[in-house]
């Protein structure tokens, strides 16, 4: 049985209350579970009674793995009842003095997401930076990317290095001298006039003929990410290996024709329009904005901090994904900003804080209005693999398709069964009390990554939210095998 109580309008009280035949029962099962780790003299390990562990540790020692065995269950079935949607883990307030038999009662205070005052959300008037008007340079710089997508690579053996060639060399770096770390490298191609090195150094190279050994003479610049390197001269002694050379179709109709367009002005008018409906797009997008965001300036609600922290924490680990997928890791990028985990944290707290207030604030007036989603709106968001993916940014495939496309579902990878297999493979650091949740489609499938995100953050433990996410996926009508497995470190 339990009791509900909303306290403020972030926090709930819950007061449980088990009878003491179900709890005698958890306490038993406690005890079977944790007899083979207890030794008393006199006895075999695991072979001694309970009555004896508890006069030899007290009548309390199975109490807590029992309230463990009961209680998430109970809480699970609380919160659905009351419709209640926890941020933090609960906390345990109150616990009654246990009695053999008799009932036991606890308390649990959780702060849960808040309740929301909507101020004028309707007629707002809102100002944007004027609508953008596509220029001839645009359009030109457009129709320049998808030239060099048909580019071809040559390679050069009758000149001397060049602007926007692309140069395999050999180099090693000194300052007064003495080699220093990171500075030397065998058979490193560059693109002259990237400015992916050192301020002169690409400049030094052209007009350098294959084979040919030079040194140059560079300064590293003064905000250079190596305080020993920072603001010093240095020699690199540099050999140029190979040059190759980038070759651009021609802008004519044979162009146009392998973009799918008989005529170049027909192609050029395509990529007028795009760019014409794109700025569209980005207009509406910042009106929608300009409107949300007054609607949040006049709501007023009361954010507890777990939700402000879970944001954050969803921004760095969304910002080290990226870099994972650049080749940076989080603690490179620190080392080279000069930052802590924590300073970063603090310097996006304020734009999670906006995030929390935008959700809870557009989630208040949907229930306002009784919106809800349609078909339309789900299929933009229906998780599909990485192959339909693409065809959807391809243009491939609508939205509205992407949610019942016949090959969603299709096996497009698989490890196999011959001596050698293709797989793939990531590294990434995990700390302790990172979770690692593996799962299968019947889950993702109907719940999408925050909403997974905030179960597995907000779990009682690992068991409870196992049971919690099958039980959403049920409830939802999951079409499929729902499976997952759940790892704390």
């Amino acid at each position: 049985m339990v009791n509900y109580e909303k306290i403020s309008s972030n926090k709930a009280k819950l007061v449980f209350t088990v009878s003491g035949e179900e709890f005698e029962a958890a306490m038993n099962k406690a005890y079977l579970q944790n007899r083979g780790k207890i030794n008393v003299p006199g006895f075999r390990k695991g072979k001694a009674p309970r009555n004896v562990i508890e006069n030899m540790y007290g009548k309390f020692v199975f109490v807590e793995d029992a309230m463990d065995i009961v209680f998430p269950e109970m809480y699970t079935a609380a919160i659905e009842e009351n419709d209640l949607k926890p941020v933090d883990r609960p906390e345990m307030t109150d616990m009654g003095e246990y009695v053999k038999g008799e009932e036991m009662t606890f308390t649990v205070e959780v702060f849960v997401r808040p309740d929301v005052t909507l101020g004028e959300y309707k007629a707002l008037s809102v100002e944007v930076e004027p609508k953008h008007v596509v220029t001839d340079e645009e359009i030109d710089e457009r129709i320049k990317q998808d030239q060099q997508k048909g580019a071809r690579t040559l390679e050069v053996t009758d000149r001397t290095v060049d602007y926007n060639d692309t140069v395999n060399l050999d180099y090693a770096g000194s300052v007064d001298g003495v080699a220093f770390a990171g500075g030397t490298a065998q058979g490193q191609t560059l693109k002259i006039g990237s400015g992916q090195f050192i301020p002169g150094f690409e400049e030094q190279m052209v007009g350098m003929a294959i084979g040919e050994e030079k040194d140059l003479e560079v300064t590293f610049p003064e905000q250079y990410h190596s305080e020993e390197l920072a603001g010093k001269a240095a020699v690199f002694h540099v050999k140029v290996n190979s040059i190759t050379a980038t070759e651009l179709p021609e802008l004519d109709d044979d162009f146009a024709q392998d973009n799918g367009f008989d005529t170049f002005a027909d192609y050029k008018a395509d990529v007028e329009k795009k760019l014409n409906e794109r700025v569209e797009s980005n207009y509406n997008v910042s009106i929608e904005n300009a409107l949300i965001e007054a609607a949040v300036a006049n709501a007023q609600m009361d954010i507890p901090e777990a939700m402000i922290q879970e944001q954050t924490n969803y921004i760095l680990r969304d910002m080290e994904y990226r870099m994972m997928y650049q080749g940076l890791r989080m603690e490179d990028y620190l080392k080279y900003t000069g930052q802590t985990r924590e300073a970063l944290a603090e310097q996006y707290k304020g734009e999670a804080e906006q995030r929390v207030k935008i959700e809870l604030t557009l989630e208040a007036i949907r229930k306002a209005e009784g919106l809800e989603p349609t078909e339309e709106v789900l299929g933009r968001y229906h998780l599909i693999n990485k192959a339909h993916w693409e065809m959807l940014e391809r243009g491939e495939l609508t939205p509205e398709r992407a949610r019942n496309y016949p090959g969603k579902n299709l096996i497009t990878r698989a490890v196999g069964t011959e001596p050698s297999v293709m797989s793939d493979v990531f590294h990434w650091e995990v700390g302790r009390g990172d979770y690692l949740l593996l799962c299968s489609d019947g889950l993702s499938n109907v719940m999408d990554d925050q909403e997974i995100l905030f179960e597995v953050a907000h779990g009682v433990n690992k068991q409870h939210c196992c049971q919690r996410l099958l039980s959403i996926a049920k409830n939802r009508g999951a079409p499929d095998n729902v499976t997952s497995v759940l790892v704390l470190i």
